[in-house]
């Protein structure tokens, strides 16, 4: 019995000479070990884990962000107020958000300041198409969209003139620019608009085939279409105008035909 006793105070002795060893020997290699102080020159860094008590998002501001749309939302109010209330004294309100909501937006300006001030932006066109365009060079301010003679001056509708010219002739842009519309009008049939970024338009009207799409970036020379064939006839026309600033002007003055 005795010698049973003597074995399991031994063994109780050699447990606790085991703990305090293991003790130490954790502090020692903790205090060898560098602090985060040490590690990160004295500051303490902490992830952007903690949500929304440690401040928020730094790109969103919930308040910000609830500010604009108050801001939307009164001015769309006060736009209701101002045409659903038909007061004479807000007659030229009216008349200049009408103005300005039927404006055309001047992608081409923006795209000329644009390339100005930051360079040409990434190329969205097909590479082929991208060259293509890059190759050819305005040789003059002006191109004559297709030679031939006027048939119908500008007095005759006080927008444009009507062109004669060869049949199955090529309609060119007369300058370079972004084209805004491609596709059917009413009395002028198949047109294109291209806006310019001095603010001016040309327009291309009755013709028989477009060879352009909306929002294409064309330059002076480049192809937008062909006349209209007359039946029985070895010539064809197209419609062709000039708009600056909202009104449209006589494209003799511009560009001479004959």
């Amino acid at each position: 019995m005795g010698n049973r006793a003597d074995e399991i105070r031994k063994r109780i002795a050699k447990r606790k000479r085991m703990n305090s060893y293991n003790s130490s020997s954790s502090l020692s290699r903790s205090m060898l070990l560098p602090t985060d102080e040490e590690r990160y020159g004295g500051e303490r860094f902490s992830s952007y884990e903690g949500g929304p008590s440690e401040g928020g998002h730094p790109l969103f501001s919930k308040e910000l962000f609830i500010l604009k749309i108050l801001g939307t939302s009164v001015l769309v109010l006060c736009m209701a107020i101002l045409f659903q209330n038909q007061v004479p004294g807000f007659d030229k309100a009216r008349m200049y958000v009408q103005k300005t909501m039927t404006n055309e937006f001047q992608f081409a300006a923006i795209s000329t300041w644009y390339e100005d001030q930051f360079g040409k932006p990434l190329a969205l066109l097909p590479k082929g198409k991208e060259d293509s365009q890059a190759e050819t060079t305005e040789t003059a301010e002006y191109a004559l969209p297709a030679s031939g003679k006027v048939i119908e001056n500008f007095k005759s509708n006080g927008q444009g003139i009507m062109v004669e010219t060869g049949k199955g002739s090529k309609v060119e842009a007369m300058k370079g620019g972004l084209v805004i519309f491609a596709g059917k009008k009413d009395e002028l049939g198949q047109t294109v608009i291209i806006q310019h970024d001095d603010k001016s338009e040309s327009w291309y009207g009755h013709l028989n085939t477009i060879e352009v799409t909306q929002y294409e970036t064309v330059k002076a020379g480049n192809p937008v279409g062909t006349v209209t064939d007359e039946e029985n006839s070895a010539t064809g026309e197209f419609y062709f105008a000039i708009k600056k600033e909202d009104a449209f002007i006589d494209p003799i003055q511009v560009i001479s035909f004959e």
